[in-house]
C-alpha cells in the first residue's frame, strides 16, 4: 500500500454500480446535508417511492447507513433519522480532534515533496471556490464542500494508516450534518480560508504543534458556532423536508 498523496479527484463517494448502492449515496447525501428531518422515521415504502428503487435495494441501502450511525433502528419498527444534540457535537468534536491530532501529527512527520505539493493545490482550489451557494446565502456551496472535504484528508493522507483515515473521515461526515446548522450564523464572525491557510503554513513548514493548534482551533469554531444555535433555541435539523413518519 502506497501512503502520501491523496486523489484530489475523489469527493469520497466513488463510482457505483449497483441499485442499492446508488440509493444508499442519494440517501446518504440528503441525510448529511439535512434535506430530511431528524428523528424522523423512516418508512421503506416512502424511501421505494422518493428514490425510485425497490424494496429489498432500500432496505439493503438502509441498513448500511445504520451501520455507518446515520439512521437508527427500532426492533420491528423499522428505520429512523438520528437526532443531533449539543452533548453529541461535544462528544463528535472532541473525538474527532483526537484523531486528526494523530493523523496530522504522523503526515507532517513523514511528509514528501508529492504530499507538499497536494496540500499546496487543496489550499488554492479551497480558495478560488466560494463557500455558500449562489442560490441561498444559507446553504453551502458543494463544490466549496468538495475541495474543502479534499483539503482535509490532504493533510492527513500521508499518515500510514488507512483505517485512520477512514475513522477520520466517518467522523468528518457526522461533523458535516452539524456544520449545515452553523453555515448562517452571524452571532461568530470568522475568516475560514485564513483557518485553512494557517493549517497549511504549519504543515508545510513541518510545524506540527502549530499545525495541530490550529486545526483543533478550527474544529472548536465550528462546533461553538453550532453550540450557539443550539443555545438559541433554534430547530438543529436542516431546511429540507420532512420524511414521511
Amino acid at each position: 500500500m502506497t501512503y502520501g498523496a491523496a486523489n484530489l479527484s475523489d469527493d469520497g463517494t466513488g463510482a457505483k454500480s449497483t441499485l442499492a448502492s446508488t440509493v444508499y449515496h442519494q440517501l446518504r447525501d440528503d441525510l448529511l446535508g439535512g434535506a430530511l428531518e431528524t428523528e424522523s422515521k423512516l418508512r421503506v415504502e416512502w424511501v421505494v417511492s422518493k428514490y425510485g428503487a425497490g424494496a429489498s435495494p432500500v432496505r439493503e441501502a438502509l441498513n448500511r447507513l445504520a451501520s455507518e450511525g446515520l439512521l437508527g433502528r427500532h426492533d420491528q419498527r423499522g428505520f429512523f433519522i438520528m437526532p443531533v444534540s449539543a452533548t453529541e457535537l461535544e462528544e463528535l468534536t472532541r473525538t474527532r480532534c483526537w484523531l486528526e491530532e494523530r493523523a496530522l501529527r504522523e503526515s507532517i512527520a513523514h511528509r514528501t515533496a508529492e504530499w507538499e505539493e497536494q496540500l499546496v493545490l487543496a489550499l488554492h482550489r479551497l480558495g478560488r471556490a466560494s463557500r455558500l451557494s449562489s442560490q441561498s446565502s444559507s446553504s453551502l456551496n458543494p463544490e466549496w464542500e468538495k475541495v474543502h472535504r479534499t483539503f482535509h484528508r490532504v493533510l492527513i493522507s500521508a499518515c500510514r494508516s488507512h483505517w485512520l483515515v477512514g475513522f477520520c473521515d466517518q467522523l468528518s461526515d457526522h461533523a458535516y450534518r452539524y456544520r449545515q446548522m452553523a453555515n448562517d450564523g452571524e452571532s461568530i464572525q470568522r475568516d475560514d480560508f485564513a483557518e485553512h491557510r494557517l493549517i497549511a503554513e504549519n504543515a508545510l513548514d513541518g510545524n506540527a504543534d502549530g499545525a495541530v493548534q490550529a486545526l483543533i482551533d478550527h474544529y472548536q469554531l465550528t462546533a461553538a458556532m453550532c453550540m450557539e444555535r443550539f443555545r438559541q433555541g433554534e430547530a438543529p435539523a436542516g431546511p429540507g423536508q420532512r420524511a414521511q413518519r
